[in-house]
């Protein structure tokens, strides 16, 4: 519906209509007593005479309209359908001919046949068949004069080819319509070119425009059909709205309806309130003059959206959304407006709605007020919601500073005590620390972020500290308790425009955690009285953060650092690798990742990679329960699978212990990974107990991920660990890691282990240190949710000088060989000094194996940080250390051992046991 500006419009619009034919007599009777004439009326002096059309109701009108605009959208489809199919018939016989002439030209042993002494012979049939097979009605070769050497008609071999060859000639390609014997057609005319680019002859090939469109004639019946049945379709649907649409204009004519509209238009612009008609679907549908004028719209607002007439958002939201208003008051630029609005289709009506708008601009003031209220409301809402988003001191205070610039204040500072941004109770006598600055400028000449500020007891912020209330400075330039803090600084302040200032200080219950100042410089009116209590309500809500942000960063202190004494400090001294390694906690709490690295016996080095599940205080104490049993179960010089089998019942253990405390987590799910590397062998043991897999930096910086068994997490029980054996060259790099690394909400494991690969193979033939800041570099996330722990170890070889080994036969008279060998050898390494230890060492050790071990039996002496003595034999007896009484013979053997050597043990294998024993080097 269009809105009509004026009477004058209304007028462009009418139209003249006689009287209705099949009128009611109720409603005819209501007309005529309504003093509208029903007819026998002589029109006014200058009407123009009625058309006949205007004597055919509406619906009759819009019946015949409709009826020949579907005739000439049926005739003009018809029309257009033949001349495309025409057009494709035409397009087709071209493209037809064209294909066959150029395949025929091209074909293996044309040229020949031209240059032969009957081509005819050749091409008659060979022309035919293609014919055939194509479809197209001829194929004719001929020679460059146009003598034709084939033709579908035999009579005219021999004759001149009538059509155009010259552009043939000249190596073109000819296609023309012309009008045969044949019909209506499409030749094509293309050159047959020798070796050398030479015309040789021409091939013409060509279709009836009646072959290729036939099948288009033979559906335009059907298609006439078709488009009889839509008539009739679109002339019963078009009988069908119009019944509707007499039925919907009650059999008013024309002329009635325009009386109406007339009538209905001149109450609507006249009435002094605004009235506005929009549709469901939100868009405006009328407007009236008085809405006009009182919401200024656009000259072409009818048909948009309401959402995008310029409204403000309130006021397009209520009249989109059609709900009922009563006096609902909305600040319309300059003006306030009453709007009631009602739905349309409450009694069967038109869906939509409609409202009337009402000038109320003497309750300004009143809603002014009423919009500071809820303003300051929202802010504090907005505080509730914004303000404490993370557990962190500092981002806490910038939220509440930013929060309330502009909305508050021009500038805000908040100054906390050093104690609380570590997490400790504030001591009120320290100074306090600028921890957060938020401005509509950054030039202000407030102290900086991160000074430290000891306010002097006039300041309005010492006072608010020490009444524990917000103290209001209104004027600046007048306050010389203010300007005592520091002369020059309170000089630039107050000419750079600040001139008003609220000190509300940061109070959890008795708690007093630092202040918060609100400075004031584009507004002219101070900070009132009314302000004052939105800054202290203010502050209020943003304590309770701060104090909670302050608690949170203590106990993760705390945690941190109970799970740092609990991770190796430093690593121990060995020769077998060079080690690098890092520790991240996570940024949400403290996990229990571990690592360590531990010397063994014969130069080897073990390394160790864990992860209990969970994060907090529990994870960590029991990460430092596993890493002692660890330390223990190491000291056995077990094999990593056995090694792990232990672990495994440790923890089944303390998850039973612990069951009956709600709350303990159980620590089934942690894993763990053992390796052993052997410097002399080069060769790495390992292990893992549900633990992500090891990756192996070859010396040409090829990555691998080495196929380790993945034992169960420990814990689990029932199922055993099994072992890899890897040949490490030496230089390679073993990296071991928690899943931390590879593992996130946005990678699954697989995807984070080829991410890690490609880390590793960007960190080249590095040191080990150069790797672990590759990897970080690469892998570390912004905020973890885990921890990380990682461990890069280069192998080293120890050297064959430093390493002598002989094999022993079970005789008691080989033992003196074996101690004159070893003191030859000792000379060697200038260790002269160790050689009546290490004889008797030695000694004790091969007469052992001789007497109580089996055969074979084999001496090592390495030289390492220490001497090192092993005697191997097969038997799985261990030696037991014993005092032997005054009387007794024997028995004295490993007491002398252990006496003169560091430390000494045995450890087994697969194939026996080796007692060792460890000198330190002079």
């Amino acid at each position: 519906m269009v809105r009509l500006s004026g009477r004058s419009g209304a007028r462009s619009l009418r139209r003249r209509s006689g009287p209705r034919p099949h009128r009611a007599p109720d409603r005819a009777r209501g007309l005529r007593g309504g003093g509208i004439p029903d007819g026998g009326r002589p029109p006014k002096h200058g009407r123009r005479p009625r058309s006949p059309l205007s004597r055919i109701s509406v619906a009759g009108q819009v019946f015949l309209f409709q009826v020949i605009i579907v005739m000439l959208l049926v005739v003009a489809a018809v029309v257009a359908l033949v001349l495309q199919v025409r057009h494709d018939s035409t397009n087709e016989a071209r493209n037809r001919s064209v294909a066959v002439a150029q395949a025929f030209a091209n074909a293996p042993g044309t040229v020949e046949t031209l240059s032969a002494p009957d081509p005819s012979a050749v091409f008659q049939p060979q022309a035919e068949a293609a014919r055939v097979t194509t479809g197209v009605d001829f194929i004719v070769v001929m020679n460059t004069d146009g003598i034709r050497y084939s033709h579908p008609k035999p009579d005219r071999i021999g004759k001149q080819f009538v059509g155009t060859i010259e552009p043939a000639l000249r190596g073109e390609v000819v296609t023309e319509e012309i009008v045969g014997t044949i019909g209506p057609l499409v030749q094509a005319v293309v050159p047959v070119k020798d070796s050398d680019g030479k015309v040789v002859g021409l091939v013409s090939a060509g279709i009836t425009t009646a072959t290729v469109g036939g099948t288009a004639d033979q559906q335009l019946p059907l298609l006439l059909s078709a488009a009889a049945v839509a008539l009739a379709l679109a002339t019963g649907g078009t009988a069908l709205v119009s019944r509707r649409l007499l039925r919907q204009t009650h059999g008013l004519g024309p002329h009635e309806m325009t009386r109406m509209y007339e009538h209905h238009d001149a109450v609507l612009h006249a009435v002094r309130e605004g009235v506005i008609i929009v549709g469901d679907e939100g868009r405006l549908l009328l407007a009236n003059d008085e809405a006009h004028r009182l919401l200024d719209l656009p000259a072409d607002a009818e048909g948009r959206q309401v959402a995008d007439l310029g409204l403000t958002a309130d006021t397009a939201e209520l009249l989109a959304s059609g709900r009922v208003a009563t006096d609902e008051v909305h600040l319309i630029k300059e003006r306030l407006l009453a709007v009631n609005q009602r739905p349309t289709n409450l009694r069967g009506g038109p869906s939509g709605s409609v409202a009337t708008l009402r000038d109320s601009t003497e309750l300004r003031a009143l809603s002014g007020r009423a919009e500071t209220a809820r303003e300051r409301l929202s802010m504090l809402y907005d505080a509730g919601v914004g303000i404490g988003t993370s557990l962190d001191v500092t981002r806490t205070a910038g939220e509440l500073a930013d929060l309330a610039v502009p909305r508050f204040a021009d500038f805000v500072t908040v100054d906390l005590f050093g104690a609380v941004l570590n997490g400790g109770q504030a001591d009120t006598v320290s100074p306090l620390h600028r921890t957060a600055f938020s401005g509509i400028r950054e030039d202000a000449p407030l102290y900086p972020l991160g000074k430290e500020i000891a306010f002097v007891e006039t300041s309005p912020q010492a006072r608010a500290l020490e009444a524990g209330r917000p103290v209001l400075e209104p004027r600046l330039a007048q306050a010389p308790g203010w300007q005592a803090q520091d002369l020059e600084r309170s000089a630039q302040v107050v000419e750079y425009g600040i001139h008003s200032l609220i000190a509300v200080p940061l109070r959890a219950g008795a708690l007093v955690l630092g202040v918060v100042s609100f400075w004031r410089s584009e507004k002219p009116q101070p900070f009132d009285a009314e302000e004052l209590e939105l800054a202290e309500e203010l502050v209020a809500r943003a304590a309770v953060s701060i104090d909670n942000a302050r608690r949170y960063t203590r106990e993760h202190s705390m945690a941190v650092t109970l799970q740092r004494s609990l991770l190796p400090r430093s690593l121990p001294e060995q020769n077998a690798l060079e080690i690098a390694y890092r520790y991240l906690p996570a940024q949400a709490g403290v996990g229990g990742d571990w690592f360590d690295v531990l010397p063994l016996s014969g130069a080897r080095v073990a390394l160790v990679v864990g992860d209990v599940v969970g994060h907090g205080l529990h994870a960590a104490a029991t990460m430092g329960r596993l890493r002692t049993a660890v330390h223990n179960f190491s000291a056995l010089d077990l094999p990593p699978e056995e090694l792990l089998a232990l672990l495994d019942e440790l923890v089944a253990r303390i998850d039973q212990d612990e069951a009956a405390e709600t709350a303990s987590a159980p620590v089934t799910g942690a894993t763990c990974l053992y390796a052993v590397y052997d410097p002399v062998s080069g060769r790495c043991t390992v292990a893992r107990a549900g633990h992500p897999p090891p990756a192996v930096i070859h010396p040409d910086g090829s990555v691998e991920f080495p196929d380790v068994p993945a034992g169960p997490p420990l814990g689990l029980g029932g199922l055993p660990f099994e072992t890899a054996e890897l040949d490490l060259a030496e230089g390679s790099r073993l990296v071991l890691y928690t899943d931390g690394l590879v593992e996130d909400r946005e990678h699954d494991i697989d995807e984070g282990l080829e991410l890690l690969r490609e880390a590793l193979a960007r960190a080249g033939g590095g040191s080990p240190e150069a790797t672990c800041r590759a990897v970080l570099d690469a892998r570390l996330p912004d905020r973890p949710g885990d921890d990380i722990a990682l461990l890069v170890a280069r192998t080293r070889a120890l050297p064959a000088d430093r390493v002598a080994e002989w094999e022993v036969p079970s005789d008691p008279a080989e033992v003196a060989k074996v101690r004159a060998e070893v003191t030859r050898r000792l000379a060697d390494w200038d260790l002269e000094e160790l050689g009546f230890t290490t004889e008797l060492i030695l000694s004790e050790l091969v007469t052992n194996a001789i007497r109580y071990g089996g055969e074979p039996i084999r001496v090592r002496v390495m030289r390492d940080r220490t001497l090192i003595c092993e005697v191997f034999d097969s038997s799985n007896t261990s030696p037991h250390l014993r005092y032997a009484a005054m009387t007794d013979e024997g028995g004295r053997g490993l007491f002398l051992v252990a006496q003169v050597a560091e430390r000494w043990g045995t450890r087994y294998t697969s194939e026996g046991k080796v007692i060792w024993a460890e000198q330190p080097l002079p």
